[in-house]
């Protein structure tokens, strides 16, 4: 626990140690506060999107980056069909990334009479926040508060029970007048939030109680996810940005880290950094498995984790490049996520070998597990250079991560999740704002009322507005986290008896084995 509490008040002095930004443009001194927007480009010159875009009402401008504004602006009145069919197949490989691909991925890491155990936790936890995404999460995240001063940080309920939207409403992307239906949008977004919610079993397995594992997740949803995804992703969308008053309108009720200027193409602070961390307080309140260090705890099956982190590749192009949300702009993203990816698995490979004398399956699908996280944040912003550099990069950096840095927390983070989604993400967050400058390779920052990248790219501006995202998300995160499992281990328990543990939670709690002989 002391550990843990050194790991916040780190999150804590990082935050407190980056100066507090009155714009929305990460080139403050190159453009003006109300024009420069950190979104992607609409056309071919400069085709970055940022993050996942947003919704509207019917007939009225959507909120990219997150979603239905109640603000009326220019129309989105264009839905191109392709793009509709584009988002549709991208959020079908977000859901494979989590059933079956996370699944497997995490159920061949642990040993044998746990694998169904996890199989159960992943598939009914994506289950249950696909449920809650549509009853309120959707419009807590992607609408604008009514309130100035939580409007940064909540959205409104406008939109619970899918109220006010059917298959005739808009959603925007990042293109003035151009949209996809909203519906498809709120699957997408769902589940993003259903895959981060399923990231954080890693850290918990093979001892954490089923009901405990609930609700805490139900409590850390509403209160952790929710909340990240509005600050990063929550603005008005391009239509809002007709002039510099009315940019300067749209950036005043856009999300708390929108307004620093902090990129996530993709979720590298709402999905990744969000997750680990709350995996690693978990970790450290929950306690270590009985038989650490005495007993072996080997996978028990890396043909099993292969096969998962093959589907978590595959179902990754949905998750990045469709973060675009159209098919014309979504090249950049798309050969990025393939690049990085593999640089990291050769990356994380080679120094296996160097350092232990063999290469193993299982590092090479942890290092190209650590290069989708990494590239997740920067996959739009970047240049393909940028994203070999940053994959080479994040094998190595995330091989210390659950090696050298697992050991100096002290934390039983079982499956390794801080090691590889905590520091990727923090990797790709921070050198989403070095390699984003044009003069590396990167977009730069679109100007939605100039259409135009603004010019005079300030990289060091850029990097701390990245900081604040992730100091942002630590402590808040981690602060839920703690109170979450807290509320959970009063309420149901958080954590199985020495019998259970040692018997296997595929039996003990599920009445069931993965294999029969």
């Amino acid at each position: 626990m002391k550990n843990l509490l050194m790991a916040l008040s780190l999150g804590g002095a990082l935050l407190a140690s980056t100066p507090a930004w009155s714009d929305n443009a990460p080139a403050a001194t190159a453009a003006p506060a109300a024009t420069a927007v950190a979104a992607p480009a609409p056309s071919a010159a400069a085709p970055a999107p940022a993050a996942p875009a947003a919704a509207s009402a019917a007939g009225t401008a959507g909120t990219a980056g997150t979603a239905a504004s109640s603000a009326a602006t220019a129309p989105t009145d264009k839905v191109d069909t392709g793009d509709d069919a584009y988002m549709i197949i991208s959020s079908a490989f977000v859901i494979l990334m989590s059933i079956p691909g996370l699944a497997l991925f995490y159920g061949g890491l642990v040993r044998k009479k746990n694998m169904l155990s996890v199989l159960m936790q992943v598939f009914f936890i994506f289950s249950l926040i696909s449920v809650l995404w549509v009853v309120y999460g959707y419009s807590i995240a992607f609408t604008a508060g009514h309130n100035a001063t939580l409007s940064p940080y909540f959205g409104s309920l406008d939109n619970v029970f899918m109220r006010g939207i059917t298959p005739d409403t808009i959603a925007a992307t990042f293109s003035k007048g151009v949209g996809i239906h909203e519906l498809i949008y709120v699957v997408f977004q769902g589940a993003f939030a259903a895959i981060t919610c399923c990231l954080i079993v890693g850290a918990l397995a093979e001892r954490v109680k089923f009901a405990g594992l609930l609700v805490f997740v139900v409590i850390w949803f509403t209160f952790a996810y929710l909340p990240i995804a509005h600050m990063v992703w929550f603005w008005q969308g391009p239509d809002a940005y007709t002039d510099a008053k009315a940019a300067d309108a749209a950036n005043a009720t856009a999300g708390f880290l929108f307004q620093k200027g902090a990129l996530d193409f993709a979720g590298g602070t709402v999905v990744h950094i969000n997750s680990a961390i709350a995996g690693l307080v978990g970790a450290f309140v929950i306690g270590k498995r009985v038989g650490l260090g005495r007993e072996s705890m080997a996978p028990h099956s890396t043909t099993m984790t292969m096969i998962g982190a093959s589907l978590l590749w595959f179902g990754w192009f949905g998750f990045n490049a469709g973060s675009a949300l159209q098919a014309s702009t979504s090249a950049l993203p798309f050969i990025n996520t393939w690049l990085a990816t593999a640089a990291a698995a050769l990356s994380w490979t080679a120094a296996e070998w160097l350092f232990k004398g063999k290469p193993s399956m299982l590092g090479a699908a942890s290092g190209a597990v650590a290069g989708l996280v990494a590239i997740t944040p920067a996959c739009g912003y970047v240049g393909v250079m940028g994203a070999l550099v940053l994959g080479l990069l994040a094998g190595l950096v995330c091989l210390w991560g659950v090696h050298g840095l697992k050991k100096l927390l002290g934390a039983d983070d079982s499956l390794d999740v801080f090691g590889v989604h905590g520091v990727g993400g923090m990797l790709g967050a921070v050198l989403t704002g070095v390699f984003c400058a044009p003069t590396l390779g990167g977009v730069g920052i679109y100007d939605y009322v100039a259409n135009g990248v603004s010019p005079g790219y300030d990289m060091l501006a850029q990097v701390k507005a990245q900081l604040w995202a992730i100091g942002t998300t630590l402590v808040w995160s981690g602060v839920v986290s703690l109170i979450a499992y807290k509320i959970a281990d009063v309420l149901v328990g958080l954590r199985v008896s020495e019998e259970e543990e040692r018997i296997g939670l595929d039996v003990s709690s599920h009445g069931e084995q993965a294999y029969n002989d």
